[in-house]
């Protein structure tokens, strides 16, 4: 299997999707190890470092990429299978931001309330424990967790010329802020435009459902991922496999609409795994479905849906590319 290792530069990083020049040329096939800093850009290191003083707003969620795939036409589907996350250092930090998150007014839920204040927490990083330590900050508490990491950032460059924050999600993936973005996960995203032009980052070391303060621990990483591609058959919105669940992703607000979205998504899928009539897929999808939430706090909510390997017959999701793709994983890794 042919490897690529790319590490960019500040220079180098991507802050949109679309609209950027391609980093390099990939062909399907191809394992990839990258480097992603961190949302911050890696400005943000200890307690006493605050957003306000330490971050530029034009510089949040820098994504590596992005890349052009050999092949990849409009209506194809981009194949992502992540291998290995790791993170690329000992500690991870997490903070809450003036008018920013789920539980405050925002500029978008206005409210005639204050800020809730900066508060910055550093999470201590035990690779040997695959642990991470939660400090209170304002009382005398520790917490070791369980280090999951994932990436918060997986997409493609939209259509229509279009050029979109890395801090959104859409149906081109995007910020969709899932911790089912895990390694073992493959992800599909339809192609928009000729390449795919896709792009990685904001690496999490762990993250609840909902990122309810807007962020998670949030921590460079050094990815491993295998690059495919199926001609044609593009999903409308995003699609993710594990070895246990199909999962389908939408964006949007309010919630409910995002909901809707990946449920819609879910009720297509099975009609195409099974030849299933709209409406009994809609039935079979109520009786089955967990709807986790992934982020109630950025530009657009993303609301997953979740439906367990384990309670459907074969065949495999995408004629089995998961599990050759968990193979060649397997073979990468040695």
């Amino acid at each position: 299997m042919e490897t690529v290792e790319y590490t960019p530069t500040f220079d180098q990083y991507a802050w949109t999707f679309g609209g950027a020049e391609p980093a390099m040329r990939v062909r399907p096939g191809t394992a990839m190890r990258l480097w992603t800093e961190d949302a911050y850009s890696g400005r943000i290191r200890r307690a006493s470092d605050l957003p306000s003083a330490c971050v530029d707003m034009n510089y949040l969620n820098p994504q590596t990429g992005p890349f052009h795939v050999e092949g990849a036409e409009p209506g194809d589907t981009l194949v992502l299978h992540f291998v290995d996350l790791q993170p690329a250092r000992d500690w991870g930090v997490s903070t809450t931001i003036p008018f920013f998150g789920g539980l405050t007014g925002t500029d978008r839920t206005a409210l005639l309330q204050e800020p809730l204040p900066e508060v910055t927490w550093v999470y201590q990083v035990d690779a040997g424990k695959r642990t991470l330590t939660f400090e209170a900050a304002r009382s005398d508490f520790r917490l070791d967790l369980p280090l999951e990491p994932m990436l918060g950032t997986v997409g493609v460059a939209p259509g229509g010329r279009e050029a979109r924050s890395s801090l959104v999600p859409e149906r081109f993936g995007g910020n969709m802020d899932t911790p089912e973005m895990r390694a073992g996960a493959t992800c599909y995203l339809g192609v928009n435009v000729p390449g795919a032009l896709f792009s990685v980052g904001d690496g999490h070391y762990r993250q609840g459902e909902g990122e309810a303060c807007g962020t998670a621990v949030e921590g460079a990483m050094n990815v491993t991922l295998i690059v495919d591609l199926i001609k044609g058959g593009a999903p409308v919105w995003p699609r993710i496999e594990h070895d246990d669940a199909i999962i389908a992703v939408g964006s949007s607000r309010p919630l409910e609409d995002a909901w809707r979205i990946a449920q819609v998504e879910m009720v297509g899928w099975l009609g195409e795994l099974y030849g299933l009539d709209r409406m009994d897929a809609y039935q079979l999808l109520s009786q089955t479905a967990k709807a986790p939430i992934a982020n109630v706090v950025d530009t657009n909510y993303s609301s997953v849906v979740k439906i367990p390997k384990g309670l459907l017959p074969s065949p495999a999701a995408y004629q089995g590319i998961h599990r050759h793709l968990r193979e060649s994983a397997a073979a990468l890794r040695g």
